[in-house]
């Protein structure tokens, strides 16, 4: 039996044994579960409680499961509805589905039975597309009010966001900068059991080692000079709440080694003490470097690794969501000018010009440009010259270190054309493979650019 989605289910029935087994065997497949022992009560916690599948017995007395169906596809045709149906009543059953339900089920039933039908409803519900990630309702409910987009690749993320985050599965999220890792992982936690607790991002990459198992860890009293007292790291603060690494792949392999530990024994210890603390955090860790190419460099251990890849989501350059461009536009827009207090719109050719950009520092990047288009527009209208990129071809370098920037940035480019893998372009430059990745990740050149 495939894994069973995360949903919210109401149950109706009005056998009071029925009802209770169903709530008792949907909450140990981890699903949020609502009661209603009649269709008038249905009705009230429908509207009270919003859910993705309802689960209704047929024969109810006054208010019978068609009547709660007719509601139902009324209040929020998106809703899916399953009937359960006794010996006999198939007929009815089928007028159901006609009316609009999912799909029926016979009693009795096994539960493999029902958590297969109640899975393909959420197939449907989340993603086969009747269900607009960008309604408000929906974005409001599962926070991602500033995650734009309906690329399938998007779509995709999303809903993986609401099968992960009940979880307390470690994950790992990779992609490049810019594209909304730490976003990510708030979903996550915003969706979590955790989301009463404190969520802390720490960059690893702008701490010094030294200081960042401190902050981490803590400190014990005279563990180093200046340590006047103990004092708690960002560990314990975030005791029950998540722990998000933000370029995880910058940290050295003995801190490495120390959070391997802390993950897997839940525990932790103060710098200068050997006393173990037990801490529950959940940990949640990105990156843009290419994670495999560490490991294999001997730059990232690879059981640390394995380690926090029990979940892994990638998001996608936005060269490769091109077709969710004009919404960010739009959302950017609309923020920009509410922040600024002013009123603006895309001039002639403005919006073509950044739907076709090559974004080398993603959606960051495009906020950036609207953002200065808002503060330099004229007369209310973002004109192409409003917008300046930075790093178009057709800029002419000022500087020598532009200069030397665009040469090197050509030469590479050509490589890249030329040759099928990193080693094989860097060999042609006189570079080794290492020195090649960084000058491509320091002047914005896509490793998949390979043909």
């Amino acid at each position: 039996m495939g894994r069973c989605l995360v949903s919210r289910i109401l149950v109706v029935d009005d056998q009071a044994n029925m009802r209770a087994t169903l709530a008792l065997m949907l909450r140990a497949s981890g699903h949020e579960i609502f009661e209603a022992e009649n269709g008038e009560e249905a009705i009230k916690s429908f509207e009270n409680e919003a859910c993705d599948v309802v689960i209704t017995d047929l024969k109810m007395g006054a208010m019978d499961g068609i009547d709660v169906l007719r509601h139902i596809q009324q209040a929020s045709p998106l809703v899916e509805v399953i009937v359960m149906t006794a010996y006999g009543t198939i007929e009815s059953a089928v007028e159901a589905i006609r009316l609009g339900a999912y799909d029926y089920i016979q009693k009795p039933f096994t539960e493999e039975e029902l958590l297969v039908k109640i899975d393909k409803a959420l197939e449907r519900r989340w993603l086969s597309g009747e269900v607009s990630l960008l309604g408000q309702e929906f974005r409001a409910r599962y926070n991602f009010e500033n995650i734009i987009g309906r690329s399938p690749a998007i779509r995709d993320v999303l809903a993986r966001v609401i099968r992960i985050a009940p979880t307390d599965a470690t994950v790992l999220i990779t992609g490049s900068s810019g594209t909304g890792k730490e976003l990510i992982a708030k979903s996550i936690h915003a969706n979590s059991g955790r989301s009463h607790r404190p969520f802390i991002p720490v960059n690893c990459a702008a701490i010094s080692e030294s200081l960042l198992e401190s902050e981490l860890f803590g400190h014990a009293r005279g563990a180093f000079t200046g340590a006047v007292g103990s004092r708690k790291g960002l560990f314990e603060e975030a005791d029950g709440g998540t722990f998000f690494f933000d370029e995880i792949a910058e940290t050295s392999l003995s801190f490495q080694a120390k959070l391997l530990r802390a993950i897997q024994e839940n525990e932790i210890r103060r710098v200068g003490d050997n006393r173990a603390i037990k801490v529950d955090v959940r940990i949640i860790a990105a990156t843009n470097q290419d994670i495999k190419e560490a490991m294999d460099e001997k730059r990232f251990r690879e059981d640390l690794y394995y380690r926090l890849n029990v979940a892994r989501f990638h998001l996608p350059a936005l060269n490769d969501r091109r077709e969710d461009i004009p919404l960010l536009v739009e959302y950017f827009l609309s923020k920009a000018c509410s922040r600024m207090r002013r009123r603006a719109r895309l001039g002639e050719g403005v919006m073509q010009f950044l739907v076709n950009y090559n974004y080398v520092g993603n959606i960051r990047e495009l906020e950036n440009l609207i953002e200065q288009g808002v503060a330099l527009s004229v007369k209310g209208v973002i004109s192409l010259e409003d917008i300046r990129p930075e790093n178009t071809d057709t800029e002419t370098p000022r500087t020598l270190a532009d200069i030397v920037a665009s040469a090197e940035r050509q030469a590479i480019r050509n490589a890249v054309r030329q040759n099928t893998s990193l080693q094989e372009a860097a060999d042609s430059l006189g570079l080794s493979g290492t020195t090649l990745w960084r000058k491509m990740k320091k002047l914005g050149i896509r490793k998949d650019s390979f043909s």
